[in-house]
């Protein structure tokens, strides 16, 4: 079976700004799922914000093995019960790649615990992206580093949690060093943030930058059995206790009742 992907952007930018409409006339989200439909293992559809509960329904995320993010204007607009849902796709195993300025997005937030701030310049330099974990799955096929003719700056401090890899790092003309390409767990779920990708330049039109996020879907696939009822905290009674014990002491709550939240 493919990888069932979806790639989510809100659009905004894509309809409103002439530099955007010309570099994707289909909007990002479309290049980007035109470009891992390009691998036989990945179908990717899109979602966007301006659709009924933003393109992502819980029967679409239920089948959604990674959810790429891209967000960046009006990342407040995004209601917070569908980011609830995805925070939970992704403990139960669903794969998510956050992208570019989704750093800000309310659900790397949620997920990352952190500001998720960062230094940044838009002055058109050169990036210089290094894959410094060259054996990592996501940098397969990947050159020793790649430039970007024209980017963003991202720069440290990032502040996000110690990530549990550091796939890219990424220097700019300005001087700058940023931890571009980064993995997380949550639950069952892994994540990848990746910098590059300004609108107003062909960043995702860059085979390497294709390359990096085809790579990226295959490893944040689910690759075990999906966690199940993970928020449901159930009570197990005394006498379904793996050891037959007895009650030594007082409780707050009556047999069976749930926790409290």
């Amino acid at each position: 079976m493919p990888i069932r992907a979806v790639v989510w952007g809100e659009n905004v930018h894509d309809r409103e700004n002439a530099i955007v409409k010309g570099l994707y006339p289909d909007g990002m989200h479309q290049c980007i799922a035109d470009s891992l439909n390009a691998s036989s293992g990945i179908e990717a559809t899109t979602a966007t914000l301006e659709q009924p509960e933003h393109g992502l329904p819980q029967a679409r995320l239920d089948e959604t093995d990674v959810l790429l993010w891209w967000g960046h204007k009006v990342h407040g607009d995004v209601d917070d019960a569908i980011v609830e849902r995805v925070a939970a796709r992704v403990w139960q195993g669903m794969g998510i790649c956050i992208l570019h300025s989704g750093h800000f997005s309310k659900i790397f937030k949620r997920l990352m615990g952190t500001p998720c701030s960062l230094t940044w310049r838009e002055a058109g330099e050169t990036e210089r992206v290094w894959t410094v974990n060259p054996t990592h799955p996501i940098a397969r096929g990947i050159a020793p580093w790649f430039d970007i003719e024209q980017s963003e700056m991202y720069g440290e401090p990032f502040a996000i949690p110690e990530p549990l890899e550091t796939v890219f790092i990424s220097w700019f003309e300005g001087g700058e060093v940023f931890r571009s390409g980064v993995t997380y767990k949550r639950g069952a779920g892994r994540i990848f943030y990746f910098a590059p990708g300004h609108e107003v330049y062909p960043i995702y039109h860059q085979e390497s930058v294709q390359q990096v996020l085809r790579n990226a879907v295959t490893w944040a696939a689910a690759d075990a059995p999906a966690w199940a009822d993970i928020e449901d905290a159930p009570n197990r009674p005394v006498d379904k206790a793996p050891q037959p014990i007895s009650e030594k002491g007082p409780r707050l709550h009556a047999a069976g009742e749930a926790g409290y939240r």
